[in-house]
């Protein structure tokens, strides 16, 4: 652990390095309109790249991981993500992360007309909350968050979650907000998304699909990536819950 807080303070050092060469080399391209255009162009790529590779603070990327660098055993120790947020209900409530207070949250991003890895996420979560409280008798408290807030007000997203075709638990909290809320919340929990034009007004969220665990101080314990099923899903968390509780 020592050594990845080390590597990450040169990795911050050496960026700050490059943004100050960065700024010299902008200031002379001022002068010359051509070159500096193409320059900006190649700064906006590289921010782009680096925001799509994102990873938690203080944890390794990996090739086999959700685009959070969430892998089969990362473990996050202290408070590294996550920070306050202030979102609204499906029952158009005010939510804010002193609410979630004093329970086991499993914290699941992503948006309702996902196609495919969004429904079987929440149907995987649905499973795992009904499976450590019927089995173990370990409550967990299941929130999704979206990040198409636009579609996703409190009515739709509570027909969606609630709704009799798409069997998730009655459990989860759906939770949406202004679009500089969920982009806030996105940050502070590393969370990457951009939006995806489709035909007409039709778009996706390219989205990494972070699922998190929190402690009942609302600390990360656990990022999980869309590798696993409910039973290693499930598996993982007790093993979680239980250690704290020794």
């Amino acid at each position: 652990m020592e050594g990845q807080i080390l590597t990450l303070c040169l990795s911050e050092l050496l960026r700050l390095i490059l943004a100050r060469v960065l700024v010299m080399l902008l200031c002379f391209l001022c002068m010359q309109p051509a070159l500096a255009l193409g320059f900006t162009g190649f700064l906006a790529f590289l921010h782009y790249n680096d925001e799509r590779r994102a990873v938690p603070k203080g944890q390794p990327s990996s090739s086999n991981s959700s685009g959070c660098g969430c892998g089969s055993n990362t473990t996050v120790r202290g408070p590294i993500i996550g920070g306050p947020f202030t979102l609204m209900s499906t029952q158009n409530k005010i939510v804010t992360e002193k609410d979630l207070r004093n329970k086991w949250v499993l914290l699941y991003f992503g948006y309702s007309f996902s196609p495919d890895v969004g429904p079987e996420q929440l149907k995987m979560i649905s499973r795992v909350v009904d499976k450590l409280e019927s089995n173990h008798d370990k409550k967990i408290l299941p929130v999704f968050v979206t990040l198409d807030p636009v579609r996703d007000t409190p009515s739709h997203l509570h027909a969606y979650l609630k709704g009799p075709c798409t069997k998730f638990d009655d459990r989860i909290l759906g939770l949406t907000g202004s679009a500089s809320a969920m982009r806030h919340m996105a940050q502070e929990y590393r969370v990457y998304f951009k939006k995806v034009q489709e035909d007409g007004d039709d778009y996706l969220v390219d989205t990494s699909h972070n699922m998190y665990l929190l402690n009942p101080k609302m600390e990360v314990v656990r990022c999980f990536g869309v590798e696993y099923n409910p039973d290693d899903l499930s598996q993982e968390v007790l093993k979680e819950v239980t250690s704290a509780s020794q």
